[in-house]
């Protein structure tokens, strides 16, 4: 199972991922509108550019954005579990091993400590998160089981590799549940909201460039919008 799970189950869970984010990339390009999108991009690509990165930054700091600071239990929820979800996949030592290994490459490696202080941190942005979800009525009314779903399909990976590291039970049956819950996830992000890790970008940008452009940013510019 090991050698299934590390062997081709890893190489299919690596392509439909990183083909899947290209596709739902590309399909979210074709579906901008010609006229009031597309047209205003291409004619104003460096303005638009400049106000798409600003958007994304914004966005990518805690309290950046007035939506971050209207909501600053959510916000401290949603980056508690994101900054770990990003960061440990990609730095864990672990995994670094596994990688050099596997295709002769690797990125820079964390501590350990830091390595599970962060995937606390993802513990416990899941259950706040959770919390919101259950205690705020505007967001329970829009709230179902598929919403949950992703959320422990999410948190899985890091609840199991803690399980795992820490020798809880059968250290190699654990690893084993591990390596599957986080292929399991590379499989469904395409699929699912979890394919908010491209067009989240991909909606912050056209949302700076339509401000930038179209929504005062070029104010005086004899703009058709």
């Amino acid at each position: 199972m090991y050698e299934m799970l590390t062997g081709p189950f890893f190489w299919i869970s690596m392509l439909v991922f990183w083909i899947g984010l290209l596709v739902r990339a590309i399909l979210y390009i074709r579906g901008l509108d010609w006229q009031l999108d597309r047209v205003a991009y291409r004619a104003h690509p460096k303005i638009g550019a400049k106000f798409a990165l600003r958007s994304i930054g914004f966005w990518l700091l805690p309290f950046g954005t007035q939506g971050w600071k209207k909501q600053p239990y959510m916000t401290v929820a949603f980056f508690l579990f994101h900054v770990g979800a990003v960061l440990v996949p990609l730095f864990l030592i672990a995994h670094n091993i596994f990688l050099e290994n596997k295709i002769g490459f690797s990125l820079f490696t964390m501590d350990q400590g830091v390595a599970d202080f962060l995937t606390w941190a993802v513990i416990l942005g899941t259950i706040l998160l959770i919390l919101r979800r259950i205690a705020l009525p505007e967001v329970r009314i829009l709230t179902t089981a598929y919403d949950y779903m992703i959320l422990v399909i999410s948190v899985a990976p890091f609840i199991t590799g803690l399980i795992a590291r820490y020798h809880i039970g059968d250290y190699h049956f654990w690893l084993m549940v591990h390596i599957f819950c986080g292929e399991l996830l590379l499989i469904l992000t395409p699929f699912t909201k979890l394919s908010h890790i491209i067009l989240f970008f991909m909606s912050r940008a056209q949302l700076g460039m339509d401000y930038g452009i179209k929504r005062g940013g070029m104010k005086g510019e004899g703009m058709a919008w």
